[in-house]
């Protein structure tokens, strides 16, 4: 595990600078990216997204297939944060869907793919990515609902009554 957070503002724009010259590269489509990241680099995504070990794996069952499902991809990143050696931001790419994804054939579609990213730089490359992308979101634009009507918004809706823990029930009759 890692230790505490280093609060020193050169060390965290200095993360920040790494992290801004490799999301240029990504989002340029660059494929010389082995300069951004750490011999040894990990990159653990959400379910559905898999995990890399190395550049090799990421580039070859991520960064590829990601590009051959989305095409004019407009990164718009919201937010970037860095403290010490940690980078993370949030945002969103707006894509076309141009090949296969999840099963799913292209279907020509412009999405809104929401994802969260938290990287640690070490010696002046990325060494860890965890990532959260929002396939959900992106399944329910190309007319999949990963939760079959399930989902907890459905309660914001009023469509369903949200379920309360056994002993909520027996407080609230009293």
């Amino acid at each position: 595990m890692p230790g505490p957070a280093d609060d020193d503002p050169e060390t965290a724009r200095a993360s920040l600078d790494v992290v801004l010259r490799m999301e240029a590269a990504l989002g340029a489509s660059s494929n010389a990216m082995g300069e951004h990241f750490h011999e040894d680099f990990r990159w653990m995504g959400n379910r559905g997204c898999g995990t890399k070990h190395g550049l090799d794996a990421f580039r070859r069952d991520w960064q590829l297939p990601f590009r051959a499902a989305f095409t004019e991809r407009d990164y718009r990143t919201a937010r970037f944060i860095a403290q010490g050696e940690w980078v993370s931001c949030f945002g969103h790419i707006e894509a076309t869907h141009s090949g296969p994804f999840m099963g799913i054939p292209a279907t020509g579609r412009r999405v809104t793919i929401p994802y969260m990213d938290f990287w640690r730089v070490r010696d002046g490359r990325i060494a860890d990515n965890w990532v959260s992308v929002d396939f959900p979101a992106v399944l329910a634009q190309l007319g999949r609902d990963a939760f079959d009507g399930e989902g907890w918004e459905a309660f914001d809706r009023g469509k369903k009554i949200p379920p309360r823990p056994s002993d909520m029930r027996e407080e609230a009759s009293t």
